[in-house]
């Protein structure tokens, strides 16, 4: 079975991401894994959940068991967690791996520990080292159905290493996918090039029955092209690579990827290149 582990300090940022994951889980047929890291052992209770005694305040696991008791009705494929002490970036990736996560689903922002990972070169440790796909969600998205995923198509061979597991999610929401195919060049070379390599990925999404948009989009950044274009359709999603080279050190992300989980009000899924 699937499964996707999802990050919660129990924050408002974490418990939206949270109820995404449940209709990923829902559609993908896969059990959700909930993981909340300690710091320096220590549970750090948010005061944003109100009706709880102050014992299960105190507990972690009694906080969990009566949290997770809010939602057990609307989960179809089984959920647990786990609790875990350390760096937060480190201990959210190994579980992922361990488990052989199908994807990670995560807030940008949280209390105890999360708001600094998305600050400073920290940002970006999770999504750089993740084994699995990282789907971010920015405050204040609440849109929980799927119905258009933004495809951006450029001249790196990488681009298309997204493609399988983006039509997968799309075929269980039953998405539109855009592909965009995306130049900051007027070399004629350049463009026929990821033109071509946008026919490559209509054909291989057709071939699957999905309904398929296809546009090209020139401008001087990709980003802003991309999410002003995801904003113009109403996309609920954003496909991206992390723009990695196997052999770069750790903790690098290119700047159009790192741009874009930082400043795309549309959620963002990232696939690291290193794990194609």
């Amino acid at each position: 079975m699937k499964k996707i582990i999802v990050p919660v300090d129990f924050s408002n940022d974490s418990i939206n991401a949270f109820e995404h994951a449940i209709v990923f889980a829902n559609k993908l047929g896969a059990k959700l894994r909930l993981i909340h890291v300690l710091k320096g052992g220590k549970f750090l209770p948010p005061d944003n959940i109100l009706g709880f005694d102050d014992k299960t305040k105190r507990d972690v696991d009694a906080y969990f068991n009566a949290f997770l008791n809010k939602y057990s009705d609307k989960i179809t494929s089984g959920v647990d967690y786990i609790i875990r002490d350390g760096k937060v970036f480190k201990e959210i990736t190994e579980q992922a791996g361990f488990d052989n996560s199908y994807m990670l689903i995560m807030g940008t922002h949280g209390v105890s520990g999360f708001e600094e990972l998305w600050m400073g070169s920290n940002a970006f440790k999770v999504v750089n080292n993740s084994p699995c796909p990282v789907l971010t969600y920015r405050n204040g998205f609440l849109r929980k159905d799927v119905k258009r995923i933004i495809l951006p198509v450029d001249i790196t061979r990488e681009t298309r290493q997204k493609v399988p597991k983006t039509t997968e999610i799309a075929a269980a929401f039953n998405a539109e996918i855009h592909i965009a195919a995306v130049c900051e060049t007027e070399r004629k070379k350049v463009i026929e090039k990821t033109e071509q390599y946008s026919d490559q990925v209509r054909d291989f999404i057709e071939k699957k029955g999905l309904k398929v948009v296809q546009t090209s989009l020139f401008g001087s950044n990709i980003t802003d092209m991309t999410i002003e274009y995801a904003i113009s359709v109403n996309a609920e999603m954003i496909s991206i690579m992390s723009e990695q080279p196997k052999n770069a050190k750790n903790f690098l992300m290119g700047p159009y990827a790192q741009q874009m989980v930082n400043h795309s009000p549309i959620p963002v899924i990232t696939f690291n290149s290193n794990n194609y």
